[in-house]
Protein backbone atom coordinates (compact mmCIF):
# COMPACT_ATOMS: atom_id res chain seq x y z
CA UNK A 1 0.00 0.00 0.00
CA UNK A 2 1.29 3.44 -0.94
CA UNK A 3 0.70 6.25 1.55
CA UNK A 4 1.01 9.91 0.52
CA UNK A 5 1.25 12.43 3.35
CA UNK A 6 0.77 16.15 2.82
CA UNK A 7 0.24 19.10 5.13
CA UNK A 8 -1.04 22.65 4.86
CA UNK A 9 0.05 25.27 7.35
CA UNK A 10 2.29 22.85 9.24
CA UNK A 11 5.41 20.73 8.81
CA UNK A 12 5.38 16.95 8.59
CA UNK A 13 8.01 15.86 11.08
CA UNK A 14 9.58 12.37 11.00
CA UNK A 15 7.61 11.50 14.16
CA UNK A 16 4.31 12.38 12.46
CA UNK A 17 5.29 10.49 9.31
CA UNK A 18 6.31 7.41 11.31
CA UNK A 19 3.05 7.48 13.28
CA UNK A 20 0.95 7.66 10.12
CA UNK A 21 2.93 4.95 8.32
CA UNK A 22 2.87 2.64 11.34
CA UNK A 23 -0.89 3.02 11.77
CA UNK A 24 -1.68 2.68 8.06
CA UNK A 25 0.34 -0.54 7.78
CA UNK A 26 -2.22 -2.26 10.01
CA UNK A 27 -4.87 -1.48 7.38
CA UNK A 28 -2.81 -3.00 4.57
CA UNK A 29 -4.24 -6.43 5.44
CA UNK A 30 -7.68 -5.18 4.30
CA UNK A 31 -6.48 -3.50 1.09
CA UNK A 32 -4.72 -4.56 -2.07
CA UNK A 33 -0.97 -3.84 -2.28
CA UNK A 34 -1.48 -1.35 -5.14
CA UNK A 35 -4.02 0.73 -3.16
CA UNK A 36 -3.13 4.38 -2.52
CA UNK A 37 -3.97 6.24 0.67
CA UNK A 38 -3.82 10.04 0.81
CA UNK A 39 -3.39 11.63 4.24
CA UNK A 40 -3.86 15.40 4.34
CA UNK A 41 -3.26 17.41 7.50
CA UNK A 42 -4.06 21.04 8.10
CA UNK A 43 -4.19 23.57 10.89
CA UNK A 44 -7.40 25.56 11.39
CA UNK A 45 -7.34 28.03 14.27
CA UNK A 46 -6.99 25.79 17.36
CA UNK A 47 -7.86 22.60 15.48
CA UNK A 48 -5.63 20.00 13.85
CA UNK A 49 -7.59 18.35 11.04
CA UNK A 50 -6.62 15.06 9.39
CA UNK A 51 -8.38 13.91 6.20
CA UNK A 52 -7.77 10.45 4.74
CA UNK A 53 -8.90 9.44 1.25
CA UNK A 54 -8.67 5.97 -0.29
CA UNK A 55 -9.84 5.45 -3.89
CA UNK A 56 -10.75 1.76 -4.04
CA UNK A 57 -12.46 -0.19 -6.85
CA UNK A 58 -14.40 2.81 -8.14
CA UNK A 59 -15.44 3.77 -4.59
CA UNK A 60 -13.97 6.73 -2.75
CA UNK A 61 -13.57 6.18 0.99
CA UNK A 62 -13.02 9.32 3.06
CA UNK A 63 -12.57 9.99 6.77
CA UNK A 64 -11.92 13.26 8.57
CA UNK A 65 -11.20 13.98 12.21
CA UNK A 66 -10.05 16.96 14.23
CA UNK A 67 -8.97 17.71 17.77
CA UNK A 68 -7.73 20.67 19.78
CA UNK A 69 -3.99 21.15 19.17
CA UNK A 70 -3.29 17.39 19.22
CA UNK A 71 -2.37 16.09 15.78
CA UNK A 72 -1.68 12.55 16.97
CA UNK A 73 -5.21 12.24 18.37
CA UNK A 74 -6.63 13.50 15.08
CA UNK A 75 -4.56 10.93 13.16
CA UNK A 76 -5.78 8.10 15.40
CA UNK A 77 -9.45 9.18 15.12
CA UNK A 78 -9.31 9.53 11.32
CA UNK A 79 -7.58 6.17 10.88
CA UNK A 80 -10.15 4.48 13.14
CA UNK A 81 -12.97 5.96 11.03
CA UNK A 82 -11.23 4.83 7.84
CA UNK A 83 -10.77 1.30 9.14
CA UNK A 84 -14.48 1.07 9.98
CA UNK A 85 -15.37 2.31 6.48
CA UNK A 86 -13.05 -0.21 4.82
CA UNK A 87 -14.52 -3.08 6.84
CA UNK A 88 -18.09 -1.87 6.20
CA UNK A 89 -17.41 -1.58 2.47
CA UNK A 90 -15.88 -5.07 2.31
CA UNK A 91 -18.80 -6.54 4.28
CA UNK A 92 -21.37 -4.92 2.00
CA UNK A 93 -19.58 -6.03 -1.15
CA UNK A 94 -19.25 -9.59 0.15
CA UNK A 95 -22.92 -9.66 1.11
CA UNK A 96 -24.00 -8.35 -2.31
CA UNK A 97 -21.87 -10.92 -4.10
CA UNK A 98 -23.34 -13.75 -2.00
CA UNK A 99 -26.99 -12.67 -2.19
CA UNK A 100 -27.07 -11.05 -5.63
CA UNK A 101 -28.32 -7.58 -6.28
CA UNK A 102 -31.37 -6.38 -4.35
CA UNK A 103 -34.71 -5.74 -6.05
CA UNK A 104 -35.09 -2.44 -7.89
CA UNK A 105 -36.09 0.41 -5.58
CA UNK A 106 -38.83 2.67 -6.90
CA UNK A 107 -37.47 6.23 -6.95
CA UNK A 108 -39.39 9.03 -5.30
CA UNK A 109 -39.81 12.09 -7.48
CA UNK A 110 -39.88 15.52 -5.92
CA UNK A 111 -42.05 18.07 -7.71
CA UNK A 112 -40.87 21.31 -6.15
CA UNK A 113 -38.52 22.34 -3.38
CA UNK A 114 -39.25 25.60 -1.61
CA UNK A 115 -36.24 27.54 -0.34
CA UNK A 116 -36.75 30.50 1.95
CA UNK A 117 -34.32 33.39 2.25
CA UNK A 118 -32.49 32.45 -0.91
CA UNK A 119 -31.03 35.94 -1.27
CA UNK A 120 -29.30 35.69 2.12
CA UNK A 121 -27.36 32.55 1.13
CA UNK A 122 -23.94 32.75 -0.44
CA UNK A 123 -21.84 30.15 -2.20
CA UNK A 124 -18.76 29.73 -0.02
CA UNK A 125 -17.18 26.71 -1.71
CA UNK A 126 -17.17 25.24 -5.19
CA UNK A 127 -15.99 21.71 -5.87
CA UNK A 128 -15.69 19.70 -9.06
CA UNK A 129 -15.55 15.94 -9.36
CA UNK A 130 -15.99 13.30 -12.01
CA UNK A 131 -19.52 11.96 -12.35
CA UNK A 132 -19.49 8.36 -13.50
CA UNK A 133 -22.16 5.89 -14.58
CA UNK A 134 -23.36 3.55 -11.82
CA UNK A 135 -26.42 1.72 -10.59
CA UNK A 136 -28.70 3.12 -7.94
CA UNK A 137 -27.43 0.57 -5.40
CA UNK A 138 -23.83 1.64 -6.04
CA UNK A 139 -24.82 5.30 -5.58
CA UNK A 140 -26.44 4.50 -2.22
CA UNK A 141 -23.30 2.65 -1.15
CA UNK A 142 -21.04 5.50 -2.30
CA UNK A 143 -23.15 8.12 -0.50
CA UNK A 144 -23.06 6.08 2.73
CA UNK A 145 -19.31 5.57 2.50
CA UNK A 146 -18.68 9.29 1.98
CA UNK A 147 -21.02 10.21 4.81
CA UNK A 148 -22.80 12.82 2.72
CA UNK A 149 -26.54 13.51 2.61
CA UNK A 150 -26.67 13.66 -1.20
CA UNK A 151 -24.85 12.15 -4.17
CA UNK A 152 -24.90 13.02 -7.90
CA UNK A 153 -24.38 10.21 -10.42
CA UNK A 154 -25.18 9.12 -13.97
CA UNK A 155 -27.69 6.26 -14.02
CA UNK A 156 -26.21 3.30 -15.87
CA UNK A 157 -29.58 2.32 -17.40
CA UNK A 158 -30.85 5.72 -18.59
CA UNK A 159 -27.60 7.72 -19.00
CA UNK A 160 -29.26 10.61 -17.12
CA UNK A 161 -27.94 12.57 -14.17
CA UNK A 162 -29.68 11.65 -10.90
CA UNK A 163 -29.39 13.17 -7.44
CA UNK A 164 -29.72 10.72 -4.57
CA UNK A 165 -30.45 12.41 -1.24
CA UNK A 166 -31.22 11.60 2.36
CA UNK A 167 -34.65 12.82 3.44
CA UNK A 168 -35.41 14.26 6.89
CA UNK A 169 -37.42 11.14 7.76
CA UNK A 170 -34.33 8.95 7.11
CA UNK A 171 -35.53 7.53 3.78
CA UNK A 172 -33.78 8.11 0.47
CA UNK A 173 -35.06 10.15 -2.47
CA UNK A 174 -33.97 10.58 -6.06
CA UNK A 175 -34.22 13.70 -8.18
CA UNK A 176 -34.41 13.01 -11.93
CA UNK A 177 -34.31 16.10 -14.17
CA UNK A 178 -36.63 16.25 -17.17
CA UNK A 179 -35.39 17.79 -20.40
Amino acid sequence: MKTTISAKGMNVTPAIENRVLKKTQTMSKYLRPDTEMFVRMRKEKNQRVVEITVPMNGVLLRAEASSDDNLFMSIDKALAKMERQILRNRTRLDKRLREGFPAEIVPEFIEEMGVEDQEARKVVRSKTYTVRPMSQEDAVLQMDLLGHNFFVYIDIDTDQAHVLYLRKDGALGILVPEV
